[in-house]
């Protein structure tokens, strides 16, 4: 666990880093050449600074263990960090397409291989952060990672769609073509919309942990496999769980033979919350909850 948390903090680091060294080069080139999508794609860096910075603190919120005031722990600041990360794509998305649909009505800047290099580098950086980051995150099952992790992808959309943007335009002004000149604000304005699309994603995501939508029904049915080997389990009237940021919450109610002993009971619940987290390591805690059962042939 300590070592996940180290990759944790070195990635989430490594992201906040370079979306700061991003920002700067994207909106000095751009400005000082023109170039629509590249300084919009410059600020989309500048708010992932701060929903990376938003990622961070929440990250270390949610690593604190449980204390009077939260009894099960801090794990959804994760899924608020998450959730402000959403909110400054939503943003980004809707200045990205604003500017370039503005740029669309004055004349063409000149695009530059500078320029063209500058989004080539962001589009190569961003892609190895976007794995990395991921990988990282599924392996902490880090929201606020996977999270981060989903921004860089946006950002390779963005930059992936500069790249194409600006070598039309370039192309444009070789062969003297008007409207390939106009390939920067039309990247522009296919960027946004990925980017909000992707946003849109992430907001949903968020608001279901926050909302303790149920997990999904695969991982459920292997949870109530694994209570139905247990032999003493002789029914289950419940299943039920929950994501709580980088961990899970499990609630379960099962019929056991009535004439056992409170200590047998105990030890049955013991039984259940061993099997579900020894084969669910992210399951931080199992609710137990036991209700008398009946053999029919021995009931009076």
């Amino acid at each position: 666990m300590e070592s996940t948390n180290r990759q944790s903090a070195f990635a989430i680091w490594t992201s906040l880093i370079s979306n700061i060294l991003l920002t700067a080069m994207k909106l000095i080139i751009g400005l000082l050449f023109g170039s629509q999508v590249l300084i919009a794609d410059g600020v989309h860096n500048a708010g992932d600074v701060f929903a990376t910075a938003a990622a961070l603190i929440s990250m270390m919120i949610s690593k604190r263990p449980p204390d009077k005031d939260h009894p099960y722990g801090h794990g959804k600041a994760e899924v608020i960090g998450a959730g402000i990360v959403a909110v400054v794509l939503v943003l980004a998305a809707v200045y990205m397409g604003y500017h370039s649909v503005m740029a669309l009505r004055e004349p063409p800047h000149k695009a530059t291989l500078l320029v063209l290099i500058a989004a080539g580098i962001s589009l190569i950086w961003k892609q190895w952060l976007y794995v990395y980051t991921m990988r990282v995150g599924k392996n902490a099952n880090s929201s606020g990672l996977i999270a981060t992790a989903y921004d860089h992808l946006a950002d390779v959309y963005a930059s992936l769609a500069a790249v194409v943007g600006i070598a039309l335009s370039m192309l444009g002004e070789r062969y003297n073509i008007h409207f390939l000149k106009y390939g920067d604000p039309f990247a522009g304005i296919i960027v946004a919309y990925f980017v909000l699309k992707l946003a849109i994603h992430m907001g949903r995501t968020s608001v279901d942990v926050l909302m303790e939508k149920n997990i999904d029904d695969d991982r459920i049915e292997k949870i109530l496999q694994l209570v139905q080997s247990i032999p003493e389990v002789k029914r289950i009237d419940r299943i039920r769980a929950r994501e709580h940021g980088h961990y899970m919450i499990v609630d379960v109610r099962v019929g056991i033979p009535a004439e056992l002993s409170v200590q047998e009971g105990h030890d049955i619940s013991k039984k259940i919350k061993q099997v579900i987290r020894e084969q669910n390591p992210i399951v931080e805690e199992v609710l137990v909850h036991l209700n008398p059962w009946y053999n029919e042939n021995n009931k009076k």
